[in-house]
């Protein structure tokens, strides 16, 4: 290949023909391509290319701190929880295609973020957006952004993830302003993106950190009517096995 033909290559983004030039040419020659058939058998190639390297790159920005995958996940350790309608939403995919929302509860240690990180990577791979971001950093980005009026932008931030993952909540108790800045995220997402939620308390809980009755109640409204909620509260700990939650 002549250094003009790898410039044209690279000025057009065709990686993947630059990096497989030769292989390339050597497998039209054998199977005797027609013309039409190279040109599909080039951009085709192209495309799973650019595709591979937007998941990467979607996986790379949702920040999640360990990539756990729900073929990993120790369904054998955990006789408690129903596997069958764990894999049925998995596959199905609903959560995402009917802008569904999924709550795990159950105490530390039994896998409630390692099964929410899988359910949020297949989105990802699926083309969709995600983030993952504990409540207690949600909370404070969220409150920090009224010092500087900049909640509006942080609100549209986390409104513009097709799939956003909140780990943790209740682990942190939160002031006035934050839960209403929180209970607006929630209701702007409401119906119309997916979010994920782990928390260590029940429902009946969250008025202990929240601590406001009337928002904690409207909150739980929304998110319980779009929501699966998967009750791991008789699971396990799998610290030892995963060292995860």
């Amino acid at each position: 290949m002549d250094e003009e033909l790898k410039k044209t290559l690279k000025y057009l983004r065709l990686y993947g023909l630059l990096a497989r030039w030769d292989e390339t040419l050597t497998e039209v020659k054998r199977k005797r391509f027609s013309a039409e058939r190279l040109l599909r058998h080039v951009f085709e190639a192209e495309r799973r290319i650019k595709n591979e390297s937007a998941r990467k790159l979607r996986r790379k920005r949702a920040h999640i701190p360990e990539l756990l995958e729900i073929e990993t996940f120790p369904f054998a350790r955990q006789r408690k929880l129903d596997r069958k309608r764990i894999m049925s939403l998995y596959d199905s995919f609903d959560y995402m295609s009917k802008q569904q929302n999924m709550v795990w509860m159950g105490p530390t240690g039994c896998g409630k973020t390692g099964l929410a990180t899988s359910f949020l990577l297949q989105a990802i791979d699926r083309g969709h957006r995600g983030y993952f971001i504990p409540f207690a950093s949600l909370v404070a980005e969220l409150y920090a952004s009224l010092a500087d009026h900049s909640e509006e932008k942080v609100i549209k931030k986390y409104l513009s993830y097709d799939c956003l993952l909140i780990d943790e909540v209740g682990y942190v108790e939160v002031e006035a302003a934050q839960v209403g800045l929180f209970f607006t995220l929630m209701q702007k997402r409401h119906k119309s993106k997916t979010t994920l939620i782990t928390s260590n308390l029940g429902f009946s809980e969250w008025g202990s950190f929240l601590r406001n009755k009337h928002l904690t109640a409207a909150l739980i409204d929304r998110l319980t009517e779009t929501s699966h909620v998967i009750n791991m509260k008789n699971c396990e700990t799998l610290r030892a096995q995963l060292n995860k939650d």
